[in-house]
């Protein structure tokens, strides 16, 4: 028992000490990287390239880390308001395949995980047809002739889990005690949110109740084929599914020789995921083409249900009144609805958001359409969201992924693949029944009309309090004077770093003068006093940066 303690403690040591010096590294890269930006790289495109290496490191290092860190990476993709719009593309690539374990252990897991159901099983292959960080899946015929594939927990993890993620609270709380890492973030509850996501992705119970779920919903659907959930073979680390044979969407070369129709094969996965979001709020949020296959039959099967997302009942009861307000390209109405449902927080300024909505429809509506329009469109989200005070739900951000993902699929199976010219008039049936019977819309009208008039009448009375108020000098006008606030703090940081700038050449001569002085001794102290100066300068010129990055990206 003390043996067993002690190899824990030193092993969460051990993971401690690589954890921190992933995170010391990453922390002095980026300051290296603001300093190289600052003084020596003026291009844009060589600035990019910079920050992929910097996040092609940082997924590198992710994938060493193990398990967890993977995991949290692939959360972390979808979060564009902590992380840059690069590094996001960077982390959206990071694969989960890791090499096997050994079979005898997966049968050992399985054996005990099933108990007496075990005896049901007539053979399981010993070469694993898939491998990643939470499981591995094997092949296998049960007595009663069913082909079936066992998804089977990788041994210890939830151990590794809880390690890895104490650590992770430790570096969000730290994180959260500094102001400049913590403005407008909240590190803990986000570190508390990555916590239950993968405790709960661990529970393979959760993962077949998804499954069945989205099998459910296209069951009468003759084009989509989702695994039957075997019950009676499934426990919290190991998941059994029904074997659905097909060739990897990958794999074009193989459906060509099939002679399959691959235009139609795009259009039906673009169909099925408008179902998913509109008609049932429950989609795959992962459909990356490892996930994806083509029956014998030409049917499109769906694998892997660890990663769904969820669509509220609020945001799916005003879709219609969405479609209509893109369709008439009413930025102000689509903003406002995009408000009522819940997907822009509440107290921010919306101008920036309308600006952006209004550029979206006329590029996303204005033909001929782009061939990668939703993975556009997903990237200028991503640069409004981080380092604003905007806070979009985080399923609406493995929406914009999810269908941007399956853009790219669509397009590696036909070239002139555009998700925006298939699903038109699915969106058309949509926005003209809406789902609202004649009552409804008489109801509507007579609602809005009743607003208008309780406003009409309510007009005298407010002139006449105001008028009021405005003769006792209680009247108080409110002026918002938002550009011009931040390009008075511009200007102030502008000066400050001026004259930290004329300091630091000041004490750096008087520090030369006394060294030429042979006054080695006390030249010291005009650099003891230079370093404060020098950081706080560093610190105006990533803020003069930053700011002018956010006016590029607004002009």
């Amino acid at each position: 028992m003390f043996k067993s303690k002690l190899f824990f403690h030193l092993k969460k040591l051990k993971r401690s000490f690589l954890i921190w010096k992933t995170l010391c590294f990453l922390l002095i890269g980026l300051w290296f990287d603001n300093f190289i930006f600052k003084f020596f790289l003026k291009s844009s495109d060589q600035k990019i390239h910079l920050q992929k290496k910097r996040a092609r490191w940082f997924t590198n290092e992710l994938i060493q880390l193990g398990s967890a860190f993977i995991k949290i990476g692939q959360l972390l993709s979808a979060r564009p308001d902590l992380i840059p719009k690069t590094w996001i593309k960077e982390l959206t690539t990071l694969q989960d395949a890791v090499p096997p374990f050994s079979f005898t252990k997966a049968t050992q897991i399985i054996r005990e995980e099933l108990n007496n159901n075990y005896e049901n099983i007539k053979r399981i292959d010993s070469l694993p047809i898939g491998s990643a960080s939470l499981a591995q899946v094997h092949k296998a015929t049960l007595k009663n002739g069913k082909k079936v594939v066992f998804k089977v927990q990788r041994p210890n993890l939830k151990t590794l889990f809880k390690i890895d993620l104490d650590i992770m609270q430790q570096i969000a709380f730290i994180l959260q005690k500094n102001r400049n890492w913590s403005k407008g973030k909240n590190w803990v509850a986000i570190a508390k949110e990555c916590r239950k996501v993968l405790m709960k992705e661990l529970d393979f119970n959760c993962e077949a109740q998804y499954a069945a779920r989205f099998r459910q919903q296209f069951l009468d659907d003759e084009n989509i084929l989702i695994p039957e959930v075997i019950w009676d073979m499934s426990t919290e680390k190991v998941l059994c599914l029904t074997y659905l044979k097909g060739i990897k969407i990958s794999n074009i070369k193989d459906l060509k020789d099939q002679n399959y129709n691959l235009t139609k094969i795009a259009e039906v996965g673009a169909i099925s995921y408008l179902k998913q979001l509109i008609n049932y709020g429950f989609f795959h949020a992962d459909p990356h083409p490892g996930n994806l296959a083509i029956s014998n039959e030409g049917k499109l099967i769906f694998y892997d249900f660890g990663m769904m997302g969820n669509i509220t009942n609020n945001l799916q009861k005003r879709i219609g009144s969405m479609v209509k307000s893109a369709a008439l390209r009413d930025a102000s109405s689509l903003v406002s609805q995009l408000q009522e449902a819940g997907l822009i927080s509440e107290g921010i300024d919306v101008g920036p958001i309308r600006r952006l909505v209004r550029l979206m429809l006329k590029e996303a509506l204005t033909p001929p359409f782009s061939p990668n329009i939703i993975d556009k469109l997903s990237g200028d989200l991503y640069e409004l969201v981080y380092e604003t005070p905007f806070q979009l739900p985080v399923d609406l951000i493995f929406v914009m992924r999810a269908l941007s993902t399956y853009e790219g699929v669509g397009r590696m199976l036909d070239p002139s693949f555009n998700l925006v010219s298939i699903t038109k008039p699915y969106l058309i049936s949509i926005m003209s029944s809406n789902n609202q019977s004649p009552n409804d819309l008489i109801n509507q009208l007579g609602r809005q009309v009743g607003e208008i008039s309780s406003k009409a009448v309510g007009i005298p009375k407010r002139i006449d309090d105001s008028l009021e108020r405005l003769e006792q000098g209680d009247l108080q006008l409110q002026v918002r004077m938002g550009e011009s606030d931040r390009q008075f703090k511009n200007m102030f940081t502008a000066q400050k770093s001026l004259g930290h700038s004329i300091l630091i050449g000041s004490l750096t001569i008087a520090s030369a003068l006394l060294v030429s002085k042979n006054s080695s001794n006390l030249a010291i102290f005009p650099i003891i006093f230079a370093a404060p100066i020098t950081l706080d300068w560093i610190n105006c010129q990533l803020k003069m940066r930053k700011g002018s990055r956010l006016e590029r990206f607004k002009k």
